[in-house]
């Protein structure tokens, strides 16, 4: 729900065919991160720079693929993920970074075993375009 990011510069450079994006807040990207450089930008989140996504960009794959975490002002961690499109849009809270920093790594990694230490809510529906019954067509 806090992505604030535009991808759209982002995806205009593409050239590998499967990539890794990290970006804080502030702005600082990391192509290809490592698990060191995730680390670091997890342990620097905090005021003024509370939040960070992961994407996955595949020249050969549509959609957005990411995975984020946004430091709340109460000291918990909100994550969420997607797997490429909105009807698969998730999110929890922990107070752990180290449950956090495990997540983040196992979704750049591939694996799906992060997964099982929280419970995930689906809030695909907060990313549904508006139905057509809902919106009343101008005329003039």
């Amino acid at each position: 729900m806090y992505r604030r990011f535009s991808f759209s510069a982002v995806r205009a450079m593409r050239q590998d065919p499967s990539m890794l994006i990290a970006t804080d807040a502030r702005g600082h990207r990391v192509k290809r991160p490592s698990k060191p450089a995730i680390g670091r930008m997890l342990a620097n989140l905090g005021r003024g720079n509370e939040h960070m996504v992961v994407e996955r960009q595949d020249a050969d794959v549509v959609g957005d693929w990411y995975i984020q975490v946004l430091l709340r002002e109460n000291n918990t961690y909100q994550l969420e993920y997607r797997d490429g499109v909105a009807a698969k849009h998730y999110q929890t809270q922990t107070v752990s970074q180290e449950k956090v920093l495990r997540a983040l790594l196992g979704w750049a990694a591939g694996t799906s075993e992060w997964r099982e230490d929280f419970m995930w809510n689906d809030i695909s529906s907060m990313f549904e375009p508006p139905s057509a019954e809902g919106t009343a067509a101008i005329t003039t």
